[in-house]
């Protein structure tokens, strides 16, 4: 990375909905959510997503991202991305973070001429980011932001919500997501834990549906 580029521009280019990693076709188990019932309203989805945010996968991938941006041998990444991948409650939302990160890490290497190779999306992300001399902490903002970006949209199209609603929801989430990126950034990995229960059934329950829109 050369002197004169801004690191914030890097991690926009890289975590905005244009970049290729094909994260809108996932929803993270909301399209089952929505199927069951659970996701009627705007109140529901921000309580949702918080609790996805602050129990479930967006806290263990900011950690797990964390510690992929301090992996300092291929073997310590290589146990930090089995770690990810054995982390996922179902067979989708495992390949949702796998074949988002094949992509991540297949895009990037092209472009910036370093070397990735595929792995879980927050592991390939956090390295990438190491290898770019791109700040930890604002990578975990940004990452979260847009993990929780992605979801919305996911909910303004199932649910449904309006794009209002969703501006809303993201709005008062931006807070967590510097809270925990802050919490993040110094934690290892005995600090992954989950009981985003009803996320998880809801990743299972999605596999199943006679018709699906979503990945995951």
């Amino acid at each position: 990375m050369t002197a004169t580029t801004d690191p914030a521009l890097i991690l926009h280019r890289w975590l905005s909905p244009a970049y290729p990693v094909g994260a809108f076709a996932y929803s993270h188990g909301i399209e089952a959510a929505v199927a069951e019932g659970w996701l009627t309203n705007a109140d529901q989805t921000g309580a949702w997503l918080r609790d996805v945010a602050l129990k479930g996968a967006g806290q263990n991938d900011a950690i797990l991202l964390a510690a992929a941006w301090r992996a300092e041998t291929p073997e310590r990444l290589a146990e930090i991305a089995a770690l990810a991948s054995a982390l996922a409650p179902s067979a989708n939302r495992r390949l949702e973070t796998e074949a988002q990160g094949a992509a991540f890490a297949r895009t990037t290497a092209a472009v910036h001429g370093i070397a990735l190779y595929p792995a879980p999306y927050p592991v390939v992300l956090g390295r990438a980011a190491r290898l770019m001399n791109l700040p930890l902490e604002m990578t975990l903002r940004l990452f979260l932001l847009a993990f929780l970006s992605n979801l919305t949209s996911a909910a303004i199209r199932l649910v449904p919500l309006g794009q209002t609603d969703g501006q809303r929801i993201l709005s008062a989430l931006e807070p967590l997501c510097a809270e925990l990126a802050a919490t993040a950034a110094p934690s290892d990995l005995d600090a992954l834990g989950s009981c985003a229960v009803m996320s998880d059934i809801a990743a299972m329950r999605q596999e199943v549906l006679t018709t699906r829109l979503f990945r995951s």
